[in-house]
């Protein structure tokens, strides 16, 4: 009896998995601790490694739902690869050019034939007129001594082919008018199931339009301050610390510098409780090949900007690959999501329960805007918060987004901490 390999236990939430991929083929000989499959939870994807060496026996499906604790495969004793399986099908055996055939039967010739009496049919006249239903006695044969020949059977088929199709021809013309056209090109659909992330996704989206009093304020932007900074000090930033001076890192810090002043963005209710922290873990909204994921910046409000902007790759990197962990995606207490790089102008970012707001960016246009007394053209961004109304007020959401912006149009301020 080989190794049953299960389902570990991933997480106190988790109950059940979805088996992606097989890494490994059945068959193939495994060696302690490699990976054989990519399991897929509603938080992460993770790998399924073997625990002993041995030839690989698959149990489970690419797509099956599995429960933890199920088994997914066996390992079996054994030190080559399993020899390919002998065929079990029986050669066909060769037909023989002398088996006998059926030969088709010859027509006879009418003309040759001197023994029908009038109006009976030849055998090849009457094989057509008892397919077609059609009497006999209803044709005048053209045989010899009158009768019925082949060509008289197949007269008689068209005739009557013809007596049929003629009455029907008019409504079938009017049919065909008011018929609408067909439509035409391909019209292919197809159907595949939904991964335990999608699911997840989208229960957790219609649990907080139901469960949270969700408002969203707007404010804009002006991107140049920022802008000036990075077309200044990109070369050196990158060189110095090995990382590009993105959008990301400026905003990251706005809000945390913000959610210190109002905790109450910061915060989220669990029963009839408001848990406060006095730290931001921040969750970033990436979009993953696999659904949109909310990795999480530990306490990046004591990060410098270059920590931030490493944070943010590392962390895109992994959810492009699939290689986010649980830790990673579990726990933040607010959320920034960037709908600009899709090239989204506005929208209403939907909150990540059970945080209690989440900030959304969007692209940078140029627009006219008065400054000063002056209409100017500046790169200008809407700026979104969502925020659940039972803990957030409106005083507070509106002050938390005019501080980020305030901050962001000021980014010495962010340097200075003032």
């Amino acid at each position: 009896m080989g190794l049953e390999i299960k389902v570990p236990a991933v997480g106190e939430s988790i109950t059940e998995v979805t088996l992606s991929q097989w890494l490994k083929k059945d068959g193939d000989h495994v060696e302690m601790d490699e990976n054989l499959a990519e399991l897929e939870s509603d938080k992460a994807t993770f790998e399924l490694p073997a625990e002993k060496a041995g030839i690989l026996k698959i149990v489970a499906q690419e797509g099956d739902t599995l429960e933890i604790g199920a088994v997914v495969c066996i390992i079996e004793e054994g030190d080559g690869s399993a020899a390919a399986k002998p065929s079990t099908d029986a050669p066909k055996a060769e037909v023989k050019a002398e088996e006998k055939t059926a030969a088709p039967k010859a027509d006879v010739d009418e003309e040759k034939e001197e023994n029908y009496a009038a109006g009976t049919p030849s055998p090849a006249a009457a094989k057509i007129l008892k397919e077609k239903g059609i009497d006999p006695s209803a044709i005048k044969g053209t045989g010899k001594d009158g009768r019925i020949t082949k060509e008289d059977a197949v007269k008689a088929e068209q005739k009557a082919a013809e007596q049929q199709a003629t009455p029907s021809a008019k409504p079938a013309e009017q049919a065909a008018a008011t018929t609408p056209k067909a439509a035409t090109g391909a019209r292919d659909e197809r159907r595949e199931k939904m991964s335990s992330l999608r699911k997840t996704i989208a229960k957790r989206l219609v649990t907080v339009k139901n469960e949270t009093a969700m408002l969203t304020t707007f404010n804009e932007v002006d991107m140049k301050p920022i802008m000036d900074i990075r077309a200044k000090y990109k070369d050196k930033f990158k060189e110095k610390y090995g990382i590009g001076l993105g959008f990301m890192s400026f905003f990251t810090k706005a809000v945390t510098t913000a959610l210190a002043e109002w905790p109450a963005v910061n915060a989220r209710i669990e029963e009839n409780e408001v848990v406060y922290s006095n730290f931001a873990d921040v969750s970033i909204a990436v979009s993953a090949p696999k659904g949109l994921v909310v990795p999480v910046i530990r306490n990046a409000e004591s990060m410098t900007l270059d920590e931030i902007e490493k944070s943010v790759r590392d962390l895109a990197l992994k959810a492009r690959d699939g290689k986010l962990t649980i830790e990673e995606m579990t726990g933040g207490t607010f959320t920034i999501t960037n709908g600009g790089v899709f090239g989204s102008m506005m929208s209403t970012p939907i909150i990540n329960a059970p945080q209690s707001a989440i900030l959304g960016m969007h692209n940078i246009i140029e627009r006219p805007v008065a400054i000063n007394g002056e209409v100017v053209i500046r790169p200008m961004m809407y700026v979104a918060l969502s925020y659940d109304h039972r803990i957030v007020d409106g005083r507070e959401s509106v002050s938390f987004l005019v501080r980020v912006k305030e901050l962001l149009e000021d980014p010495a301020r962010l340097l200075l901490g003032i």
